[in-house]
């Protein structure tokens, strides 16, 4: 691979990959971290490779039963846990009758301070929510706006195409895959991109010159008409 500093980065980031995705804890990395010792970014970038491909391997065989069984996500819940505590509750009853060790428990407990920093970072995230949606509500931020619609469109249409476990499933596939081979080849796909970008950029300036700017003049010499 090149150099990292022979080219431009893609969108001038200035982090690793690592860091953008979740290095530190925030709301889902708290989660993962408390039960698995792991940052959102291990995981995506398969840091952690028991753990992803378990993820991958626990969401390809719900999708299965989902799509095959006719079950709903309610009633799948509900049938697991009732299994896994009818197991959990015979074993310790036989356990206390044949003097055995009781089933092996982690304290289910969350701290209060694992609260708090899941309270906060909830927080932030809707006010940061609200305050999008203020300014697209108030015309404040026309950029913002399409970029806003243009992503619903697509979400639009991708939903019209399939249905939502199967659109949740392939999300998450793509997920844990895109981000971890584009850290392997980064500085090529960096490369060639800003190298896309640019002449795009190209394109559109000449654009600009040879086609707007005539038609505003125009506008502007019409207005002076009248």
């Amino acid at each position: 691979m090149g150099s990292s500093a022979d080219y431009e980065r893609l969108f001038n980031r200035q982090r690793t990959l690592h860091e953008i995705l979740g290095g530190g804890l925030g709301f889902m990395g708290l989660i993962i971290h408390a039960f698995a010792g792991s940052t959102v970014a291990d995981v995506i970038l398969w840091r952690q490779k028991n753990l992803t491909s378990g993820i991958l391997l626990v969401t390809l065989s719900a999708w299965v039963v989902f799509e095959k069984s006719g079950y709903t996500l309610l009633s799948l819940v509900s049938s697991v846990l009732l299994l896994l505590m009818s197991i959990l509750f015979l074993w310790a009853k036989s356990a206390a009758i044949l003097n055995r060790p009781a089933p092996p428990l982690p304290q289910l407990q969350l701290s209060e301070e694992m609260v708090n920093e899941m309270a906060a970072s909830i927080r932030s995230r809707v006010n940061a929510l609200l305050s999008v949606s203020q300014d697209i509500s108030l015309g404040k931020d026309s950029r913002l706006f399409f970029k806003v619609a243009a992503y619903l469109l697509l979400i639009y249409f991708a939903g019209g195409l399939t249905d939502f476990l199967t659109l949740s499933y392939t999300s998450l596939v793509m997920v844990l895959t895109i981000p971890a081979l584009y850290e392997r080849c980064e500085d090529y796909v960096d490369k060639y991109i800003m190298m896309g970008y640019r002449k795009l950029l190209q394109l559109y300036v000449k654009f600009d010159e040879e086609y707007l700017n005539r038609f505003q003049n125009w506008v502007l010499e019409k207005k002076k008409l009248s």
